[in-house]
């Protein structure tokens, strides 16, 4: 049971309250692009899919990177016989998500956090385990599976220390949440030490599952047209690109085209609406952009190609042997380089990587990865890269080797759910 919290209990009211609200903020979202209209009732606990038979695992993934890092374990418990449900919170996670998870398990988009639609939800999937990845501590959630005693796990957890100051500020609004969780699996001893300095009673280490997410899928018939198409020009990417860091790219390519003038720069920003602004600033700057949202192809005179599409990342990383990681210039946290890594492609990346530091810190400790500060420094380092094919192909090698050497997490996580399988197949017996 949850330990009792004046300020648990005040959130637990005020969502309660506020409720009724929940269409109207829905609406608001679905306007601005960040709600799939189709599903909207998901989010008030609808069910949009009937409940299996038999025993049901419920695991939650904020968004497309931690949906993609619990793949691993969706498909090792499918192979076990277990029904799983897999929610996330975005409509990026849940494209992204429909092809790549496995046949049987069923995604759902995750309830807003208030009383009654949790239990809505909960009362249709009554999972048998539930597991949130990261640190995904919704308060009504968490107090609504354990009012039912269903076994909640962490898994992957991570707490960074930015967080960990925060959450010292509310010791036992913290303690309380973390005291419902019957056990935390971590990333790394520190978000370990930290999980249990806030309150969390069992926590183990078992290593980073977005280490163990294989690398994304392509379309053979796709890459082999834009690999023809591209030919033997240089190429780079500059992939998950926010605000921002697109003029930075554009600057970049104008730059390198002096010294290579057939340079083909590949942009796919974070958020794929942005491709037309994206396409107007090229234009003002006198590039010759192509947009693949409107079937445009990277011809000949094309400089920089926008890649303004869903899902799509794993034919662009088997397309260059460099790629930028977005996100990493604008003061934002950076994003996960494993994926380009495992597809053999030399990174680069800004100096705001705090998201990611130990994956960052093990790729530079191996000469995978390189920091580069600015435009210039960017435009210097893809110079010296697509200059000396030697040093790009051991950069890219060593990048590769990295992340295959910090695999392991999810068979650690398995071993260490082994006596809630056991508890799920006695159940339903």
């Amino acid at each position: 049971m949850i330990k009792k919290n004046s300020l648990l209990r005040a959130y637990s009211s005020a969502t309660a309250l506020l409720a009724p609200l929940g269409p109207a903020f829905l609406n608001w979202r679905k306007r601005r692009g960040k709600e799939d209209a189709r599903r909207l009732r998901e989010r008030l606990g609808v069910p949009g899919a009937p409940r299996p038979l038999g025993a049901l695992a419920w695991l939650h993934g904020a968004s497309v990177g931690e949906g993609l890092a619990l793949l691993p374990i969706v498909e090792q418990m499918r192979a076990r016989g277990f029904h799983v449900l897999i929610t996330t919170g975005t409509v990026s996670s849940a494209q992204v998500l429909a092809g790549r998870l496995p046949g049987g398990a069923i995604h759902q988009y995750i309830p807003l956090d208030a009383p009654r639609y949790m239990r809505r939800f909960l009362d249709h999937w009554k999972p048998d385990l539930v597991m949130l990845a990261e640190s995904e501590l919704w308060p009504n959630l968490i107090m609504e599976v354990k009012r039912r005693a269903m076994p909640l796990v962490l898994v992957n957890a991570r707490l960074s220390e930015r967080s960990f100051q925060r959450w010292q500020k509310l010791p036992g609004f913290i303690s309380a949440l973390l005291g419902g969780i019957d056990l935390c699996l971590a990333q790394t001893r520190d978000d370990a030490a930290r999980l249990m300095m806030l309150g969390a009673p069992r926590v183990q280490v078992v290593g980073n599952l977005k280490f163990d997410v294989p690398a994304p899928p392509v379309d053979a018939a796709k890459l082999a047209a834009l690999v023809a198409m591209v030919g033997p020009r240089p190429v780079w990417v500059a992939a998950s690109t926010h605000a921002g860091e697109e003029e930075i790219a554009l600057a970049v390519h104008s730059a390198l085209t002096r010294t290579f003038p057939n340079l083909l720069t590949i942009i796919v920003p974070r958020h794929a609406p942005r491709g037309m602004e994206i396409a107007a600033l090229a234009s003002s700057k006198g590039i010759v952009a192509g947009l693949r949202s409107r079937g445009e192809q990277p011809g000949s005179s094309t400089g920089v190609y926008i890649a303004d599409t869903m899902g799509e990342l794993g034919l662009f990383y088997r397309v260059a042997s460099i790629v930028y990681l977005g996100k990493s210039m604008v003061a934002q946290g950076g994003q996960n380089p494993i994926e380009p890594a495992k597809l053999g492609a030399a990174i680069l990346h800004g100096p705001h990587v705090a998201n990611f530091t130990e994956v960052y810190r093990t790729l530079k400790r191996a000469h995978g990865a390189i920091e580069v500060a600015d435009a210039d420094t960017l435009a210097r380092t893809l110079a010296m890269l697509l200059s000396d094919t030697a040093l790009l192909r051991k950069t890219a090698r060593a990048a590769s080797e990295a992340v295959d050497e910090l695999g392991g997490a999810s068979a650690n996580i398995l071993s260490a759910l082994e006596p809630y399988f056991m508890h799920m197949r006695m159940e339903h017996r």
